[in-house]
Parts: C-alpha cells; structure tokens; sequence
C-alpha cells in the first residue's frame, strides 16, 4: 500500500466505497489521517465499518466541517451531466475535491527513494482504445526486460493498493477520462495518449470536455516524456502543444495508420511492420505480421504505443521486440479463444463503443459478426465502412432488431448470445472468423463486458 503523504491528522471525506474508495480510506489511514466515509449503497457503509472507519452521511448540513478533502470514486459525476450532491456541499463549503490518482501522485515519492540508485518511475496511459492492452504490453516487457514493474489503475491493482516501489521500478497506470478529470496532481514520467474516439460524452459534456479530461494528464504536472497517438486531430493538436520545434525528442508521435516524417522521434506501423525514426533516421524496425497477440492495425498502434514507452525509459528495440512475441494479449480484447476445423473465434468484448469495434472488424476478414447490445450515441454509421469483411452479422441484446436495421450487411436478430453463437457456428465456413465485437455497452443484459466475453467463450466452447 502506499500511505498518503500531506494529510497527516486531517479529517478527510471519501465518497464511494467501491474498490478505489476503500482502498483510498486504508491509505488515508495509513497516512495518519482519519477517513470519514459515505456511499448511499448500505451494504457498501456496511462493509466499510467492519474495516473501522466512520460513515457519516456527507449530504447534511456541517458534514463537511473541519474536513480537508473530499475524495471522490471515478464513476461518481462531479460536473457533469449534474454535479453530485455531496461534491455541491464539499464545494460550497471550500472543500478541495479529489481522487486516489491525485493522492497517489502526491504519494508515490518518498525519502527513502534517496538511498536508490535508479528512481522508481511511472507511465501513465490514456486515450479510448487500447488503454488497457498498452499497459499489459508495457507491464510484459518491463518483466521480459528483468525490470520490476508493477500494473494498476483500471487494469490490475487500485493505483493506492501497489507494493511500495523498489529500485529502478516502473509503475504503469492505466487512467481513465473519470480519473483524469478530477486528480489534482498528475505527474507521470512519461504519459501516453492513445487516441480519441466519442465515448462518455455525457459525463464530460461533448467531446471537448471529454479530450479536456485527457489532455489534464500532460498538462497538470507535465512528463518527462509524452507518447502521443496522431491519428486524430486532437492527438496533433497535442502533440503541437507539447513540443518547443519539430526536433524536440521529448514528444514521441506514433502512428498506427501512416509514416511520419520530420526531425522530431516518431513510431509508426504500416503494412504491419513497426519503424522508429529519429532525427530523420531509422533506429529500428519490427515485423507484426506474425505477432500473434497483436492482430489488426489496432493493436500495430497499441504496439507502437508501448514500444515508444519502452523506449523512453531506456529499453533496447531487441528487448521490446522480444517482449512482442510472447505477449499473449487480454481476455476480451481481440483474444482468440478456438480454432476448430478452419474456423478461428475471436472474443473482442471490450468493443464496447464504434470506434473500437470498427477497429476490430478491420482485423480480419470473412467475418460472421456477433453484435449488439446497449448502444451508445452516435449512431452506427462508421461501422457501416469497416464492414466489407463481414460475411454476416448475429445481433444481440433487447433492442437487437433495431441495432440490425441500422447496419449495410445481412443481419439476424437473434437477441441472446446462445442463439447468436449457435446461428453463426451454423454457416461458418473454413476460413471464416467468429468475431464478438459488440460496438454496444453490455448492460442491457450483462453486469459487465468481461461477463458478456465468458458467456461468448462458454456458448462457443460447449458447441466444439
């Protein structure tokens, strides 16, 4: 655990007790200050209070007196589309208004880094797709390079829940636009933005404030080194903020869909062979056509990502490359769960928005596609252009018939993955790819897309 620094003897509010927020209370509390704690759910106050701490309902008047901060989960909206209750009282009181990320970021470096010989340092990712298998490929090479590591934020272990770090580590952090937005401090050695795709447009107001929520990463303490993903205008734009000239190596373009050029360091993927350039010059080069964890222009741009990362801190391209081949990619994303007389099943569940479903689409050909669910604003239209592939699609969810009538290929309403599954298992040919990538939210039907890529593997593997 890391105790947090700043607060020793405060009084210190936490709203939400999920899993970040009960992580934040014991850190809090190992910090030496005293965590009084608030969720409207009673069996979360419940599970709270077993642990020692205090719930006090922080929506009455005087809750916040004599409190210094107010700690807030990441799935309770601050602003918009309305402000919380208990975030309008801590306002209105004077009360700063924070998240584990900033008291992590406050707490990470201690006196005791002074005995070592390397400084622990962090890489923190951002963007709306592939987050989370960057940071799992950054976390692989890290432990195929002998580096210690840890992994943590939305993937792995609360931010506040790591292991004191050791000489030399490297903490990779996956951070969301919900953590993002509200951390007062943000301060990784190196950050990386992915890309931009509309996503919880609600929660930041439009996709300005949702790029907003992103772009606080690089800006509120400013990294040593920024990776920064310019397929979009938003990524440019930022890369342009960053950077003093076109040479200055402390931004790292990447691409996933074009060669950049200029004197500056790039990383980019086309026609699916990795290239860095600095200066104008080719340092290396890595072939991923055969990477088997990283199918798909897609994943090539979460390659370049995590390779640019790698580099920041000092890895060998052999190293990285080395580290690409024994990546087994994650449950869910793009994650090739059978083969059975010449057909592959591929479990991309976390495509829960377009964009990345359309990404995952572009991945393959000859596709029997498994679709649907909560749909999100929008529309489907772009998905209607990276469908050439698409032999048919088995749509899903309790709205699927009017999800099949937006899409341009052949559709079935089939409503449950069992039948989805069982239809498209039917007219699968050799050759073809069985491919869940929902472009939907799962909500409708399940508690979580992990939950709907398990009923997937389970429809599949019970049919083989």
């Amino acid at each position: 655990m890391i105790p947090v620094q700043g607060l020793n003897g405060a009084r210190v509010a936490v709203l939400g007790l999920g899993r970040s927020g009960l992580v934040a209370a014991r850190a809090l509390k190992a910090g030496g200050a005293t965590p009084i704690c608030w969720d409207d759910n009673p069996d979360a106050r419940a599970k709270a209070e077993t642990e020692g701490f205090a719930c006090l309902d922080l929506k009455k008047g005087g809750a916040f007196d004599d409190v210094a901060r107010l700690i807030v989960s990441p799935g309770i909206p601050h602003l918009y589309p309305s402000p919380n209750p208990v975030i309008a009282a801590a306002w209105a009181a004077g009360v700063p208004v924070d998240n584990d990320i900033g008291l992590f970021f406050q707490s990470f470096a201690t006196s005791e880094w002074n005995r070592f010989d390397t400084v622990p340092r962090v890489i923190a990712v951002t963007g709306s797709n592939g987050k989370s298998t960057t940071c799992a490929l950054i976390h692989h090479i890290m432990e195929v390079a002998g580096r210690p590591s840890q992994l943590a934020g939305n993937i792995g272990r609360g931010v506040l829940d790591i292991d004191p770090p050791h000489d030399g580590e490297i903490v990779v952090l996956e951070l969301s636009s919900y953590q993002t937005d509200l951390a007062r401090s943000l301060t990784p050695d190196v950050a990386v933005f992915t890309n931009l795709s509309p996503d919880h447009l609600d929660r930041h107001a439009g996709m300005g404030g949702y790029f907003a929520a992103k772009r606080r990463l690089f800006a509120e303490g400013g990294p040593d080194r920024a990776v920064i993903g310019v397929d979009e205008d938003e990524g440019r734009s930022l890369a342009g903020q960053l950077s003093e000239g076109p040479s200055d190596d402390r931004v790292i373009r990447v691409s996933g869909a074009e060669k950049l050029t200029g004197p500056g360091w790039q990383v980019f993927a086309k026609k699916g062979f990795l290239a860095e350039y600095r200066k104008g010059r080719q340092v290396a080069s890595i072939d991923l056509r055969d990477v088997a964890g990283l199918p798909g222009a897609h994943n090539h741009q979460n390659a370049c990502a995590a390779y640019a990362a790698a580099r920041a801190v000092g890895l060998a391209p052999k190293v990285i490359e080395q580290a690409f081949h024994s990546f087994a990619g994650l449950p869910h994303r793009s994650q090739t769960i059978a083969e059975a007389d010449g057909v592959r099943y591929v479990n991309d569940s976390k495509a829960t928005n377009v964009d990345s479903a359309a990404k995952a689409l572009a991945a393959f050909k000859n596709i029997r596609w498994i679709c649907g669910g909560l749909q999100k604003e929008g529309g489907l239209d772009p998905l209607n252009d990276a469908a050439s592939g698409v032999r048919k699609a088995y749509v899903i969810g309790r709205e699927a018939a009017q999800f099949a009538m937006q899409l341009n290929v052949e559709a079935q309403v089939c409503g449950s993955m069992s039948a989805a599954v069982a239809a498209a298992m039917e007219d699968a040919e050799a050759g073809d790819v069985v491919l869940l990538a929902p472009a939907a939210a799962s909500f409708d039907q399940y508690d979580s897309f992990e939950r709907r890529g398990e009923d997937f593997v389970a429809e599949v593997t019970k049919r083989l």
